[in-house]
Parts: C-alpha cells; sequence; structure tokens
C-alpha cells in the first residue's frame, strides 16, 4: 500500500513539473497574437505613420524599454501572462540617421565581425553556409542592439521563461530576421528556448543563401513574413542577380568551354551575346555595392566614428525570407486607404495591416 501511494505521489509531481514547463507558443500564423503584436509595436509612439497610441493588450506587460543605440535603434520587451516574453524591434523612426541604416545597403558576410568602436567588437553567425550574405546597415542595428537583448533573454530564463516571440514592423522586421539568426548558432544560449518570430511589412534581409537558412531554421510555421501587397517597402532593397549568385554546380561556371565546342562562327556569336547579358548586371551589381556600400559607409562614419568598414561582397541579390502570410487586399481596402499620389507610406501604416488581418480573420476583430 505504501509503494502504491509513493507511486502516486511521484507521478503526481512528474505532472506538476510537465506543467509547468507546459509550451504556450504554437506554430504558424496566430491572427490575434498578430494583432496583439501590432498593438505593441504601436507603443513606440515615435514613427512618421503611428500618430495614435493603441491600448496595449490586457494581459501584457512592458518591463524594459532599451535606450537608443546603434544607427537610433530600440527595443521593448513585454512580457504576456507571466510566461511568454516579446522582443518588439522598433522601425525606422523618421530621422535621417534612422533613414541612413536603410540605405547602408551593402552587402556583407552572414558571418564574420563588426567593430562599432575601439572597445566593442561583435561577433557574429547568421547562417551555416558562408554563401549567405545579409544587409550591413541592418546587421549594425543588431549589433547594436543584441548585447542588451542578450542579457535580458538570460534574465527571463533564470526567471523560467523559455518562450519567446521576436517582432519588427519595417525596420523593426529586417533586424528581427537577423536577431532570430544569431540567437540561433550562439552556443552559449540554452538549447530549450522556443522561438517564434513575426517579420511585418519587412524589406529583404540577405541573398538567397540567407534565406534558404533562415527558412529552414524556423521551418513548420515558426519564422513568418506578413505582407501587405500594396506595400512597396517588402520589395526592397534593389535586387540583381549575377551569374555569380549561382549554386556552384550551374551551367555558367564553365561557359567557354562549352563555347570552344561551337564552331567558329557561331562560338562568336554566343560569346557576344553572353556578354551582353551577363556584364550590364555585373556592373550593376558593383555600382549597388559602390553606392550603397561604401558611400554610404562614409556618412555612417559620421554618428559612429569609430566602426570599421565591414569587406562588402560582390553581390546585391536581395531575396525575400520567411513563411509568407499574405494579407491581400479585399473589397473596401483601396476605398479606406486611398492614394493621393504624395502619401507614400500609406499601405506601409501599422492600420491597413491591422485593417487587413481582420477582414481576412473576422475572428480577430474581438481582440
Amino acid at each position: 500500500m505504501g509503494s502504491r501511494i509513493s507511486l502516486i505521489c511521484f507521478l503526481f509531481l512528474v505532472s506538476l513539473a510537465k506543467n509547468s514547463f507546459a509550451q504556450h507558443l504554437t506554430p504558424h500564423f496566430d491572427p490575434v497574437e498578430y494583432g496583439e503584436l501590432l498593438k505593441l509595436a504601436d507603443r513606440f509612439g515615435d514613427t512618421p505613420w503611428t500618430k495614435v497610441k493603441s491600448e496595449p493588450p490586457r494581459d501584457a506587460r512592458l518591463v524594459y524599454r532599451s535606450p537608443e543605440v546603434g544607427l537610433v535603434n530600440r527595443w521593448d520587451l513585454w512580457l504576456r501572462n507571466k510566461e511568454v516574453a516579446i522582443i518588439v524591434i522598433r522601425g525606422t523612426n523618421g530621422t535621417a540617421t534612422s533613414w541612413m541604416e536603410n540605405f547602408y545597403a551593402g552587402m556583407i558576410p552572414a558571418q564574420g565581425m563588426l567593430q562599432l568602436n575601439d572597445s566593442t567588437r561583435f561577433n557574429y553567425k547568421l547562417s551555416a553556409d558562408d554563401r549567405a550574405y545579409v544587409h550591413a546597415g541592418w546587421m549594425v542595428g543588431l549589433a547594436a542592439l543584441a548585447p542588451d537583448i542578450l542579457r535580458q533573454v538570460h534574465d527571463c530564463y533564470r526567471q523560467g521563461i523559455h518562450e519567446f516571440i521576436i517582432f519588427g514592423h519595417s525596420q523593426g522586421g529586417a533586424i528581427a530576421f537577423l536577431l532570430r539568426s544569431y540567437l540561433q548558432y550562439l552556443d552559449q544560449l540554452p538549447k530549450d528556448i522556443v522561438w517564434k518570430t513575426y517579420c511585418s511589412a519587412a524589406p529583404k534581409p540577405g541573398n538567397l543563401y540567407y534565406a534558404y537558412d533562415f527558412d529552414y531554421i524556423t521551418r513548420d510555421g515558426w519564422g513568418l513574413r506578413v505582407i501587405n501587397p500594396r506595400d512597396w517597402v517588402p520589395e526592397t532593397p534593389f535586387s540583381i542577380q549575377t551569374t555569380r549568385d549561382f549554386n556552384t554546380v550551374n551551367p555558367f561556371t564553365d561557359i567557354s568551354g562549352a563555347l570552344k565546342k561551337q564552331q567558329w562562327f557561331l562560338r562568336q556569336a554566343l560569346r557576344y551575346t553572353y556578354g551582353r547579358l551577363d556584364r550590364p548586371a555585373k556592373r550593376a551589381s558593383r555600382r549597388m555595392q559602390r553606392i550603397l556600400g561604401k558611400m554610404v559607409y562614409t556618412r555612417v562614419r559620421k554618428v559612429l566614428p569609430e566602426y570599421q568598414r565591414p569587406d562588402f561582397v560582390n553581390s546585391h541579390n536581395y531575396t525575400p525570407a520567411g513563411t509568407p502570410v499574405i494579407l491581400y487586399p479585399v473589397k473596401g481596402y483601396d476605398e479606406k486607404f486611398p492614394f493621393d499620389g504624395k502619401n507614400i507610406f500609406i499601405h506601409h501604416m501599422l492600420e491597413p495591416y491591422r485593417w487587413s488581418m481582420e477582414q481576412i480573420y473576422p475572428a480577430a476583430k474581438d481582440h
């Protein structure tokens, strides 16, 4: 009898332990959850397109707001029901410095080191693929924010919080991509942390091989890209694909050898035609790197005088990442959000994203 009671007690304690670490986050798009995240982003209240502060969800509490760092980057930490921590990264705040971060679009390797000042070196790995490249400006934002975020993540974990949502809208969404990748490859983080990422209205964060890696580590619905098809921002930065951007095994690797097998006249014609197609794309890619990388770097140095220029790569092949969630403009959208010829951010604001989500997912209106 005593052994049976002991067994029952043991099973009861095991049940309590399991319940105490029950997972609250679920994969895939949750419209109610996304609507709440938009409200949290709205609480920054300092972007050109955020005029009215919405009330935060009743079960969410702001526990930390970071100082402005880097190129005027900032983030908030919210706690939902004392169970899930939410990292909200601010988007472009309308200052020239914040916009400069977006235009600093030269590509750099997704593995390496950034030196922000004489005493701060940021070692990073955002992909297991050495062919992965990312946006230089948003990497500066990540490098400035990440140490503070990491401290807060460790603090949350010590308090028993093992589940995190990473969220950002616009520039915040771009940095959210990079942050999720950075956290994936940190050896110092516990492996039982659950991450869910929403990148809302986000531009393209890196090249195709970065996107492959991000989609792999967030597979099965844990890394989401929420898009309004009327919004032009997710179509940026400019993307140029050249023959250098293909996989190692491709028909362009030995194009000269292939042409040598042709008759002389055909060989000359094909070489001329191929050159006309290949050279302009490579020139355009180099020009993008020169202007959006090296030239903008000189302006970044005026804000961060000790920041050292990274090694830019010969690529500008920006590609979307994340599992797409399309908030398609349904009937009534264009009447509610009309373009007047000047308001170029009309479709990029929080409100059209919220409105479209509520039309497509009516159950979210009640929250």
